[in-house]
């Protein structure tokens, strides 16, 4: 890439600020290896959550979606005439609000070197509609090229995109950037479904596995006389379920094997330790397992449970480092345990899972989420603890050379900068 002199000014894009704490180290991790090729270099973020990121990463931040006051979706906009006043709605505050935040967005970038969205995910329109995420990734790839700034797409998972203004959105944006890369096979392959795409595009890790290793807590068996074993905790809701998790019996039998999964350790004397990834979203399951495992009498067995809170990646870096065995389905969270050289079993709803898994050659380990068999479950557990000793060389191997080939790609990147 060429060298634009203007300045050492870098932005983000990406899902930041709403307590995800596997995007939160995708940010960390990114921000660290930039800073090894370009020290001088000045960071700000377009994210969720402007406020959340300032605190965490001390850096400026800026909404990436556009704000609108309580009172546009009041009763005010309802009634017989709700055509006549959605339109109106629409070309009196949504259009002018959106072209405000459009302007401000050129003043954010105005003078920026590089735009990039490091993972996250972001380039999907699951739940959202093409509206969200595909859109803001548009206007913001629009923003970045008409302000002279190159624009990279770094590791980035893709999909599932439904709306075929989402397909248009994203392969648009894709085709404005300097640079692509794919987290997964999988990924690069469902962009080349959607049409054809400028150029040969690589495949690296997740960015993760760049995070800074001098912060990682010391690798090594925690266990003296019982193995502990982490219980990761997903807002798991089915294919199909419904928001109402208490009404959702995908989201029932869940917890359930998972509490089924807690007696069982807890006959055989080994300790248990609850984690979560996601604080927003994760936090009412702990609650509601904690619960139920509270109703079977399993939190009568004194210091054999253990749950913690987590708000930062630190703390959940400290979680996965306290115990021997991880059984997850949040995707981040089986990326660290793999980075402290921790054993997982994975518990995949998204292919995403299924990818690393494959990649990282620990097949045998992830089972499909949905319609969770227990007894299968303990069998790759049991399974799981008998090979330990074969397996954590094995990955630490495998993620040291990870970090190697994103080493290459940063090294790629800025090269001439």
């Amino acid at each position: 890439m060429k060298q634009n002199k203007k300045s050492n000014k870098i932005a983000f894009f990406g899902v930041f600020g709403n307590q995800n704490l596997g995007n939160e180290c995708t940010l960390q991790a990114t921000m660290y290896n930039i800073h090894k090729a370009l020290p001088e270099a000045t960071f700000t973020c377009l994210c969720t959550v402007p406020e959340d990121t300032e605190l965490r990463h001390s850096i400026p931040a800026f909404a990436a979606h556009r704000g609108y006051p309580a009172w546009l979706d009041s009763q005010l906009w309802s009634g017989r005439r709700s055509r006549l006043m959605k339109l109106l709605r629409k070309i009196l505050f949504r259009i002018p609000l959106e072209l405000i935040h459009w302007a401000k967005g050129f003043k954010v970038i105005k003078g920026s070197h590089m735009l990039i969205v490091p993972g996250t995910q972001v380039v999907s329109d699951y739940v959202t509609g093409p509206f969200s995420w595909p859109y803001d990734i548009f206007k913001w790839a629009i923003i970045a090229k008409l302000c002279r700034a190159k624009l990279l797409f770094l590791n980035i998972g893709v999909g599932p995109i439904y709306h075929p203004l989402s397909r248009w959105f994203i392969k648009a944006s894709l085709n404005l950037s300097d640079y692509r890369s794919y987290r997964d096979i999988a990924s690069k392959r469902y962009v080349e479904k959607m049409g054809p795409c400028r150029g040969c595009d690589p495949v690296y890790p997740d960015l993760a596995f760049s995070f800074q290793s001098a912060l990682l807590p010391a690798c090594q068996n925690v266990g003296k006389q019982r193995p502990v074993f982490g219980i990761g905790l997903k807002d798991y809701l089915g294919r199909e379920g419904s928001r109402d998790r208490h009404n959702n019996r995908a989201y029932r039998d869940y917890l359930n094997t998972l509490g089924d999964l807690v007696a069982w350790l807890c006959e055989r004397k080994y300790m248990v330790r609850v984690i979560i990834g996601d604080v927003l979203y994760d936090s009412g399951v702990e609650q509601d397992f904690m619960e139920s495992l509270h109703e079977r009498g399993l939190m009568n067995k004194e210091g054999q449970i253990v749950n913690e809170p987590v708000f930062t990646v630190k703390q959940l870096l400290s979680q996965i480092a306290a115990v021997d065995f991880l059984v997850t389905s949040r995707f981040h969270n089986v990326v660290l345990a793999l980075m402290l050289n921790k054993p997982v079993v994975c518990l995949s709803d998204h292919r995403k899972l299924d990818s690393l898994m494959t990649e990282i050659g620990l097949t045998e380990y992830c089972l499909p989420l949905a319609n969770l068999d227990f007894d299968d479950l303990i069998d790759r557990l049991v399974k799981l603890e008998k090979n330990a000793e074969a397996l954590r060389p094995y990955i630490k191997q495998k993620t040291e050379e990870y970090r190697r080939t994103l080493d290459e790609q940063y090294s790629l990147i800025f090269k001439s900068v």
